[in-house]
């Protein structure tokens, strides 16, 4: 899982360095283009500047009948004017005269000349300027030059050159650099992700090898710390219900230990006892069967309800008739107005019989249970004039298999009645609580949102 892990890693970073890579080829690619387009363009505006400045300097020269020496002083007034390197031949081809300029670049190799046929034979030669700032391309001809050698730096823009060059170069480097750079910071990013995600691993592995109190950090507030949170809510939910079902297997395993030992000591006497011990000992047999077949169901309502503590709203229940029917099964009153609530009718006839029972078993024969609705909210209180409750004692009670020190087993019921009708009302929404009633007793209230 370790490595698997760090493959993740691995894969993240060099997904985020092709996508740098791609970039980087991508806008190489359109500055080449761009180069490119320059590149012809500045081509063709230098051949239109030379052609324009062949067509002036031909008709600015002494003609071809003119001495030489003439010719040539008029060339070297033109280099000087246009600062560019200029050399004319004549029509067999030989020299007549060149700039010092001219000269200096043909002997160092730095430029070919661009040669330009005239009208009259004679051939132009044109070479780029040496040093020139950047600026605009001048307009027309441009002005007389200073005193002194001719040369060629001069204030003539050439409209490609060294300046376009090293602008490409260092946008390239620039390129490069850029590509290292988030390169090499997006490595702690990815590693921090993935770092957070082996954490939530580590957790869930040590979860799942039996540390039930396994939590995992929750920090940020992206993906991760969504998927986080979600654990440790899962591992929480999950931890109650296993310490839930380990409490009810616990006392569930003692509650049984008494019903089955009563019942085993009256099947050994069974068969010697006389007639009329007999029909006791069966009665005593039948009471502790349907003690344990209440106990199994109701561990086994409980561990269902614990399993799925939110109940489907199924259908609407109207309480007070409900309340009515189960009134009548223990000679208890019923009154009230009329509350519907959305929920399992056979759960919530349930939880009004376990208070009723309680309240029969324990309220001293004067039991009877009312309805009413109070601001969206159904409530059903069942009285007694039992001994009460006290204080300490009336949270304690809905615990399961919790019962009041004093009441002995032969009073009835195990300690899950109350803690059932705990989980119903909370499934359905509501609360449930002991209360002291005026003139001594228990109000057990049960409150549920109405439909």
């Amino acid at each position: 899982m370790i490595d698997r892990m760090h493959t993740l890693t691995l894969r993240i970073y060099l997904t985020v360095v092709a996508v740098l890579l791609l970039f980087a080829f991508s806008s190489g690619w359109l500055f080449q283009r761009h180069i490119e387009e320059e590149r012809v363009q500045a081509n063709s505006m230098l051949a239109e500047r030379v052609a324009a400045w062949a067509d002036l300097i031909q008709r600015s020269l002494p003609g071809t009948e003119e001495p030489v020496e003439q010719q040539a002083a008029a060339l070297h007034a033109w280099s000087h004017r246009l600062r560019l390197p200029l050399a004319l031949d004549d029509v067999k081809g030989q020299r007549i005269a060149a700039s010092d300029s001219f000269l200096r670049r043909q002997a160092e190799g730095t430029a070919h000349g661009m040669a330009m046929r005239l009208e009259d034979g004679r051939t132009l030669w044109v070479m780029r300027p040496g040093n020139r700032p950047v600026g605009p391309p001048p307009r027309g001809l441009p002005p007389p030059p200073r005193e002194g050698a001719d040369d060629d730096r001069g204030p003539v823009d050439w409209p490609w050159g060294e300046t376009v060059l090293r602008r490409s170069v260092s946008l390239v480097v620039v390129l490069v650099l850029l590509f290292f750079a988030v390169a090499a910071g997006a490595w702690p990013a990815v590693r921090r992700l993935t770092r957070r995600l082996k954490a939530l691993q580590h957790g869930v592995e040590n979860f799942g090898a039996g540390n039930l109190g396994q939590r995992v950090e929750v920090s940020g507030r992206d993906e991760v710390a969504a998927v986080a949170a979600s654990f440790n809510q899962a591992a929480g939910r999950i931890e109650a219900l296993v310490q839930s079902h380990r409490s009810l297997l616990a006392n569930a395993s003692h509650e049984l230990r008494s019903p089955l030992a009563r019942m085993k000591m009256a099947v050994s006497m069974l068969d010697e006892a006389p007639p009329v011990q007999r029909e006791r000992l069966k009665r005593e047999i039948d009471t502790n069967v349907a003690e344990l077949d209440a106990l199994v169901e109701e561990v086994l309502l409980a561990s269902r309800l614990d399993a799925a503590p939110q109940m489907g709203l199924r259908e609407p229940v109207e309480m007070l008739a409900l309340a009515a029917e189960e009134a009548a099964r223990v000679d208890a009153q019923a009154g009230g107005e009329p509350a519907s609530v959305f929920g399992d009718e056979r759960l919530l006839r349930r939880a009004l019989r376990n208070l009723l029972e309680n309240a029969r078993r324990y309220g001293g024969g004067d039991v009877g249970v009312t309805v009413s609705s109070r601001g969206g909210t159904a409530v059903v209180q069942v009285n007694d004039r039992g001994p009460g409750v006290p204080a300490d004692q009336r949270t304690r009670i809905f615990e399961p298999f919790y019962r009041l020190p004093g009441h002995a087993e032969q009073a009835g019921g195990v300690g899950l009645g109350l803690s059932l009708v705990k989980q119903i009302a909370e499934g359905h929404g509501g609360t449930v609580r002991c209360l002291p009633r005026d003139g001594g007793g228990c109000t057990f209230q049960l409150d549920l949102p109405t439909a």
